[in-house]
């Protein structure tokens, strides 16, 4: 219960203070998590989108213009997926927030979309009740109609407008299209709209309604809030759960009456037993069930069991759901070295042709070197990866819009609720197979603030797609393409090969690492029961291909655009100083470089990372590569080009980075530098090492404090050589040095 005192003082953001108005109108996207609503969002404003965060925090921010028929452009703004306005996640916090004007970042929207799921219309129509309560038009676009006609449930669109005070309803398929120019014409009426004061269908409890109304009249009278607007404060304000921080939050916002008035009678209210967020939400819950009760026709004839439920019992079997959670993650790994190889190669033939054309058109020099074995070929030998990255997102796209990824979680449950992780930690970390700074934001969906940090703190053990460079190359030239094993048929073997193999094998041990440090944390830093795991099925749905090609470029934009800034500059740093001090004319390639500044830092280093097998060079890239895993590969290629003094070699940037750590030889064995088992040692350094600044910055802002990072940092180095060691000293002691 709070007290007067206990109650922050009023901020800078009140209910009435609004951003500067802006020329465009805005139309907010609302709706439940798995209604289809980003998949129209995607249909309606195509490629004309941007991505970003809410300034000060790490919600991501989707806004795209519509073009509407009479020429007009709108802002439509796809906010996260919420259940109620009542507010369970930062995710879910910034949507109230946005739809109640809060934000002083971004003016209020001036009508809503909200994105009804007609199969699961009852639970869909409570955030309804909830919208149409903001004195803003609203227009509801029904969506997943032929998954509730699957499950006999029937939803007549213009029986639910009327039930909704004539709300317009427009039935969509936002995947085939269906439906969805009716809806942008609907929309173009809404951008006009000009709503009245909402008429409440649902009815209170007296004291409630007593309460409400005067909550209301105090708002308009000290914060200056219209009467519409105060009546949907004044009924959300009740509706959050008392004591709780969103309440606090919200009563910040407040001027000293109200707050004061509020927190003196919901002190009197709990003395005498009666909740009234509970008889609020039953009020709200009973008149859905009356609109539902109007505009649904069920089919007694349905099936008893879906298709959905039929899939089911192969994909959640006890035994066959992980075979077959296996055999896909084992056909992505695969895809990765067969499919993506062809369009590697077109662009690693597309670099050796501007570095070409560049040699042919400069004059001998730095310049020319900077460029060519500088700039060009230190973001090639990143680019060249590109399809193996595309092909990851395709992947993870695909599945998630089929609607598998929600099963996965569930099977995977199994195993992490034993470590302290949640069910829905399997998101998280599935995520960041791409990226671990999506999957440390998407962390935030975990209600439980131990299961998340243990999430967070585990998250970057996921073999991202930043280090893909790194296991391409080294796999590449050190691990055979020959089966590992399968089939025999006519002397031939059809089955996985070796390569696939070790790469499957590095993400597995980063998968098993993350599970056993979160055990070890689990009962010890960050000791907790296990937490209980409740998560909605959706639907197998047939993905949209526009939906998933775009997430993938949009994930692509993201990696080019890193390869063209943070890349260029870093493969700049790197050229300069394996270039510099200038030595005589006539040194020899290695001494250029073993006297250069990155030479100098490279054996500072040595003598720690000499036991793991790792020379000088190496310990280059790993310096180099702190800023971002895949540098490791671009560093390689600039130790290894620096100093070549004959012009055609110049020329040559196809040659292969792996190519050339196969002919390195170490000048104080008189061996190769790189073997297979410093290759692997390598691969495994690289598995469990936090090799990327821009996870730990994110780390640092997701936890509040540097506490975290730095932990995550120690443990994940010291991890790391450990295991680097006692594989580089164990294969030695096992003959395979």
């Amino acid at each position: 219960m709070n007290r007067a005192g206990t109650v922050p003082e009023a901020g800078s953001v009140q209910p009435s203070s609004q951003p500067k108005p802006t020329t465009r109108k805005i139309i907010a996207l609302v709706g439940n998590p798995n209604c289809g609503k980003t998949t129209l969002f995607n249909a309606l404003t195509g490629m004309r989108q941007k991505v970003g965060n809410y300034p000060g925090i790490t919600v991501e921010r989707k806004e795209g213009t519509l073009r509407l028929p009479n020429g007009d452009a709108i802002t439509l703004i796809d906010l996260p997926g919420l259940y109620s306005l009542t507010p369970h996640s930062p995710d879910e916090q910034v949507a109230r927030d946005v739809l109640l004007g809060y934000r002083a970042d971004m003016p209020r929207p001036d009508a809503i979309v909200n994105v009804v799921d007609a199969s699961s219309l009852e639970r869909n129509l409570y955030l309804t009740s909830q919208v149409m309560d903001l004195g803003l038009p609203v227009l509801v676009a029904l969506t997943m109609n032929d998954t509730a006609s699957e499950i006999g449930v029937r939803v007549d669109p213009e029986i639910l407008s009327h039930s909704l005070d004539d709300v317009p309803v427009q039935a969509i398929n936002a995947t085939r299209n269906a439906g969805v120019r009716d809806l942008v014409r609907a929309i173009e009426t809404l951008s006009n709209a000009v709503t009245p004061p909402p008429t409440r269908r649902w009815s209170l409890p007296a004291l409630a309604e007593s309460e409400v109304a005067e909550m209301a009249a105090l708002m308009q009278t000290h914060d200056g809030i219209t009467s519409t607007a105060a009546f949907s404060e004044a009924t959300l304000l009740l509706s959050l759960p008392d004591g709780s921080a969103s309440q606090s939050d919200a009563l910040r916002r407040h001027s000293s009456p109200v707050r004061e008035h509020l927190i003196e009678d919901l002190a009197n209210f709990h003395a005498d037993g009666i909740d009234l967020s509970q008889a609020i939400a039953e009020a709200r819950y009973a008149d859905v069930g009356r609109i539902v009760h109007k505009s649904v026709r069920r089919d007694t004839q349905a099936p008893t069991l879906t298709l959905s439920d039929k899939i089911d019992r192969i994909v959640l079997h006890r035994v066959w759901g992980y075979v077959l959670f296996l055999a896909v993650m084992a056909l992505l790994f695969q895809s990765m070295f067969t499919w993506a190889s062809i369009p590697a190669d077109w662009i690693s033939a597309g670099v050796d042709w501007l570095g070409q054309t560049v040699v042919a058109v400069m004059p001998a020099g730095d310049l020319r070197d900077l460029v060519v074995n500088g700039a060009i070929a230190g973001v090639g030998n990143t680019v060249v990866f590109l399809p193996q990255i595309l092909l990851l997102f395709l992947f993870i796209s695909f599945l998630e819009d089929t609607g598998y990824l929600a099963r996965a979680a569930f099977l995977m449950d199994r195993l992490m609720s034993r470590v302290g992780l949640h069910g829905k930690s399997f998101i998280p970390l599935l995520s960041s197979y791409a990226c671990a700074i999506p999957g440390v934001m998407a962390a935030r969906t975990i209600e439980s603030s131990r299961a998340r940090i243990l999430t967070i703190l585990v998250a970057p053990l996921m073999s991202c797609s930043a280090r893909i460079p790194v296991y391409a190359v080294l796999i590449g030239a050190f691990i055979p393409a020959t089966p590992a094993f399968g089939l025999h048929v006519a002397g031939r073997t059809f089955g996985p090969s070796w390569q696939a193999v070790t790469l499957f094998a590095m993400y597995a041990l980063g998968t098993a690492a993350a599970f056993g440090i979160a055990g070890l944390f689990n009962r010890t830093i960050l000791k907790s029961e296990a937490p209980t795991f409740l998560m909605e099925m959706p639907p197998y749905r047939l993905p949209s291909l526009r939906s998933v090609v775009m997430r993938m470029l949009e994930n692509a934009w993201t990696f080019v655009s890193r390869a063209g800034t943070v890349i260029l500059a870093l493969s700049i740093v790197l050229w300069i100083l394996s270039s510099y001090p200038k030595q005589p004319e006539g040194t020899s390639s290695s001494q250029v470089l073993r006297h250069s500044y990155a030479g100098q830092l490279g054996h500072f280093i040595e003598p720690v990372i000499r036991p793991l097998g790792f020379d000088w060079k190496i310990g280059i890239g790993l310096v180099a590569s702190f800023t971002a895993r895949e540098v490791f590969v671009t560093a390689m290629g600039t130790v290894y080009s620096v100093g070549d003094d004959v012009a055609e070699d110049e020329s040559k940037l196809s040659v292969a980075v792996g190519d050339k750590m196969k002919a390195d030889i170490d000048e104080r064995t008189g061996r190769p530098t790189f073997t297979p088992l410093v290759a692997v040692a390598l691969m495994v350094y690289y598995v469990l090492a936090m090799q990327c600044i821009s996870t730990v910055a994110v780390v640092k802002r997701e936890t509040n404090g540097w506490k975290w990072p730095l932990i995550q940092i120690a443990y994940m180095t010291v991890l790391a050589w450990l295991a680097a060691f006692v594989v580089y000293q164990g294969g030695r002691l096992l003959g395979l040095g």
